[in-house]
């Protein structure tokens, strides 16, 4: 029976606090697409991608108007793409790219993920070819995302891929420099990535998932902002009850979407991700809930612990109301992506010292920062070994997304346009990182028996 009060919160939530459902998101194995004749490859990716999705896109919009909530991304993720092309010629990957491209616009999805390769131990020829191919395949494609996982807790991080990556990114942000190097905001470089998260640009269906599921994203910062405005002055433990409860509410509704689109398109349920995303509109802010808990401005002191206390109270909340929750789950933290962030970084509370600290407590990294275009390889490679490291000791997903803007230094704004807002250039550290970098090899598995 429908509670009538339940029915009046969930559309306060959609028309005032603007609560969405961030994506729907089909994985789907290309794994019996693989071989190594590409021609016949890239037309079996693009049979099944356009034969399994032919009708996400008009579920959702059925979905949007029947339970008046808001399906703000459809999405695609596959089978990480070096395990579905065995080939060694990067050009092969960046056809491939360009195949995946059509398909998902012929389906008129927002964007697919699983341009990628799992290189945390060691790089089979396959994903050397892949990795090789990434700046041209974004820099020839418009709706293709791409990562790359090179740590996780039980092999180390991979050095040798970490400085490749640094490569990569600058030869990336070179060939989008039209675009303020936008082909960087679709690349990914994650430290225990998992299989089935929904959110971009890190998606990939993994190789242990189901032959095609639907996985769901939650959104809702504005909503927790609302609800924690009506307990000013209150202790933590009733703010965090307040958050436990409202993020209750928000995964209900994922998980009625989430089940209702599993239903129709005849495709097994998947997971909730219970991760609060922001985006650029005022109102829909991970760094103003900080602020809302007592932060004069995101970045002060007390803001690593504010983000700690509302990731975990945002997953509590989150596991009582799904079976399966999984994903990245927790909050973002996406500079450009988040209004209350942008505003942060002008008016200098926050850097990017502060924001590496808060990636040990969030759901994912130093997500969507713009530096200035000149940032030398080795630093950026760096800043990825670094969150990696973060990652593999804690046991968590953590990953770097970060953009050299070529042409632009410290003081321009970057504009990426849409949900991927816009951003100052950060100040990154002046001090070379190359003689760390190029010594290559892995940096061994942590003991997790001697820990404090």
């Amino acid at each position: 029976m429908l509670d009538l009060q339940n029915v009046l919160e969930t559309i306060k939530m959609v028309d005032q606090e603007k609560f969405d459902i961030r994506t729907v998101t089909m994985g789907m194995s290309l794994l019996d697409c693989g071989g190594s004749d590409v021609k016949g490859c890239l037309t079996r990716v693009y049979d099944k991608i356009t034969g399994n999705a032919s009708k996400l896109v008009s579920t959702c919009r059925s979905l949007e108007s029947e339970y008046g909530i808001p399906i703000v991304n459809k999405r695609i993720s596959i089978t990480p793409a070096s395990l579905v092309l065995h080939s060694q010629n990067p050009d092969d990957y960046v056809e491939l790219a360009m195949a995946l491209d059509r398909a998902a616009k012929e389906v008129g999805v927002d964007f697919i993920g699983g341009f990628s390769a799992l290189a945390q131990k060691g790089c089979s020829r396959s994903d050397d070819a892949l990795i090789a191919s990434i700046p041209d395949a974004l820099s020839s494609t418009d709706i293709v995302c791409s990562s790359v996982n090179v740590g996780c807790t039980k092999s180390g991080i991979n050095m040798d891929v970490v400085k490749k990556m640094g490569e990569i990114i600058k030869r990336t942000a070179y060939l989008t420099r039209d675009a303020d190097s936008i082909g960087c905001a679709k690349l990914v470089v994650f430290a225990n990535a998992v299989d089935d998260n929904p959110f971009m640009a890190g998606a990939f269906h993994g190789v242990g998932e189901a032959e095609c599921v639907i996985n769901v994203g939650v959104s809702g910062p504005g909503v927790v902002k609302c609800a924690l405005e009506n307990v000013r002055n209150e202790s933590f433990d009733v703010v965090a009850e307040t958050i436990k409860k409202t993020a209750f509410k928000i995964t209900r509704a994922g998980q009625l979407i989430a089940s209702e689109a599993s239903k129709r398109l005849g495709v097994p349920f998947g997971i909730v991700d219970l991760s609060l995303a922001p985006t650029p509109a005022v109102g829909d802010s991970v760094a103003r809930i900080l602020e809302e808990m007592g932060i004069e401005s995101c970045g002060a002191h007390g803001t690593t612990a504010a983000l700690a206390l509302l990731n975990d109270a945002v997953k509590k909340g989150g596991i009582m109301a799904s079976s399966h929750v999984g994903g990245l789950s927790g909050a973002f933290i996406p500079v450009s992506e988040d209004e209350g962030m942008i505003s942060a970084l002008s008016k200098g509370s926050i850097n990017i010292e502060k924001l590496e600290a808060m990636t040990c407590v969030c759901s994912v990294g130093l997500d969507m920062i713009a530096i200035p275009g000149d940032t030398p390889a080795e630093t950026i490679s760096a800043m990825i070994a670094d969150e990696a490291a973060i990652g593999v000791i804690n046991n968590k997903t953590t990953a770097a997304r970060v953009i050299p803007v070529y042409g632009k230094k410290v003081g321009d704004l970057a504009e990426f346009g849409g949900l991927l807002g816009s951003a100052p250039i950060l100040k990154v550290s002046e001090f070379s990182s190359a003689g760390f970098i190029n010594r290559g090899g892995r940096i061994p598995a942590p003991v997790h028996s001697f820990k404090n």
